[in-house]
């Protein structure tokens, strides 16, 4: 318990976090195939495997960031990906984040578990304070599904950051807290 640098793998009925290596690239680019997914993602779609392959690069290289692979554990699949980044193991925080899921996956439970299985791991491995989402005042789905899963809002950072287009985002903050973690994992657990 509370070894912040532990990258384990989290297991699920429906979904499997795999930390991420250079070998899930092609999933993902795969998984990544839908436009729509990026909308309102801070990196830009992945035009061919050699860009996916740099975008998987660039994720490693962030020394801030535990990143897994989503993956479908019927099919073995590549669904998307998750992370936790800027932790901090003094105050025990942690932002949850840069998550994506190929369409085929989308509404199918598997990320909400993916959330789960993150959030145990948050609270009841490494001890977490709080955890936190950030996402684009725009993205009214991500917004949805970050409340569906018991997080509070906590309000706007404006001209928070600036999106691949070069316009300005405002960002809505959510978290969970220590205190709150064991009415929502038990809600969140009867409805995966």
């Amino acid at each position: 318990m509370n070894d912040w640098n532990d990258h384990a793998t989290l297991t699920g009925e429906r979904v499997r976090l795999e930390p991420l290596t250079r070998d899930h690239a092609k999933g993902l680019f795969e998984a990544g195939s839908d436009p729509a997914i990026w909308t309102w993602l801070s990196l830009r779609q992945p035009e061919d495997l050699a860009a996916a392959e740099a975008m998987v690069e660039g994720i490693l290289g962030d020394p801030a960031r535990r990143a897994w692979a989503q993956i479908d554990a019927r099919t073995g699949e590549v669904a998307g990906t998750t992370s936790f980044y800027a932790m901090d193991a003094r105050h025990k925080i942690i932002s949850l984040g840069y998550t994506w899921i190929g369409s085929a996956w989308q509404r199918t439970g598997l990320n909400r578990e993916s959330k789960l299985l993150l959030l145990r791991h948050a609270f009841d491995d490494l001890g977490a304070n709080r955890v936190s989402w950030e996402t684009d005042i725009n993205n009214l789905k991500s917004q949805k599904a970050i409340e569906r899963l018991g997080a509070q809002r906590e309000g706007v950072l404006r001209a928070h950051r600036v999106r691949p287009d070069g316009t300005i985002r405002d960002t809505v903050v959510y978290s969970l807290t220590g205190p709150e973690w064991p009415a929502v994992r038990t809600a969140l657990s009867s409805s995966v």
